[in-house]
């Protein structure tokens, strides 16, 4: 799926990439001027998961009534906590229905930029790795984490565009968990997450989570990650609206798309 492309005199797409928003019931117009405050500076606007608290669909309409508002493209994936009321779909098709890119384990083209999402998981990372080994309910915390590996990578091979963008919730690295207590870094992430970015190289991988993170890290092959966590970026920079502003070259949309 391709947006229409932008035609920017300096020639580069400009992202605002935050996560972990968490919004309430209560937060109806909370958001407004933050969202405005991307928009002056943005082109696009990426959301990194947990989007809601507690996953219900009221939340997740007065998310949408927020970015509904917001006269960019919007381009987000879920988190841990938009499914914590089992209802997961229902925040996607709230968030859909205000314009919002969903995307869990699909592409999406913006100005000519490739974008690949998906929630991922936890499990842990290199050594430390959880494997799918003894009883039935390790085995299947297992397959779930290999199962959202297996999304990004699909989501990934569907982008024919010289440059792009991987979208998580959790971190495929453990560098942009570290600040975090170390006891939890396998429910930050996974380096399963990390694998289908050394067969399909991307530009930038953004992802939240890790509230108490690091900023950034790079893969084994040197891919750029950002830890986009809110509450992280509201502490670094106090002095700032908290999102990760980045650019890349605008493209050319693929044919067909």
């Amino acid at each position: 799926m391709a947006l229409p492309a932008k035609d920017t005199a300096a020639g580069e797409v400009r992202f605002a990439a935050v996560g972990d928003l968490h919004s309430t019931e209560g937060s109806a117009g909370a958001l407004r001027g933050f969202f405005a405050q991307a928009a002056e500076v943005a082109d696009v606007l990426l959301l990194c998961g947990d989007l809601t608290d507690y996953g219900t669909p009221l939340e997740a309409k007065v998310l949408a009534d927020e970015l509904a508002l917001v006269a960019m493209p919007v381009v987000a994936v879920l988190g841990n906590h938009d499914f914590e009321s089992g209802v997961p779909d229902q925040v996607r098709a709230a968030l859909q229905r205000a314009g919002v890119h969903v995307l869990d384990g699909e592409a999406i083209e913006v100005h000519g930029i490739g974008i690949a999402g998906a929630k991922g998981f936890a499990g842990g990372f290199g050594r430390a790795s959880l494997g799918a080994w003894g009883e039935t309910a390790i085995k299947q915390f297992v397959h779930e984490a290999q199962a959202e590996a297996m999304k990004l990578e699909s989501a990934l091979a569907k982008l024919r565009t010289a440059h792009r963008i991987a979208m998580l919730h959790y971190a495929p690295i453990a560098a942009t968990v570290q600040g975090e207590p170390s006891e939890i870094y396998a429910f930050l992430g996974s380096s399963r997450l990390e694998d289908p970015l050394l067969r399909y190289p991307v530009d930038v991988v953004v992802h939240g989570h890790a509230h108490r993170g690091s900023l950034e890290g790079r893969t084994v092959n040197g891919i750029a990650v950002y830890n986009v966590a809110r509450p992280l970026l509201q502490r670094t920079f106090a002095d700032r609206p908290a999102f990760r502003l980045f650019s890349l070259p605008a493209g050319i949309p693929s044919a067909g798309k």
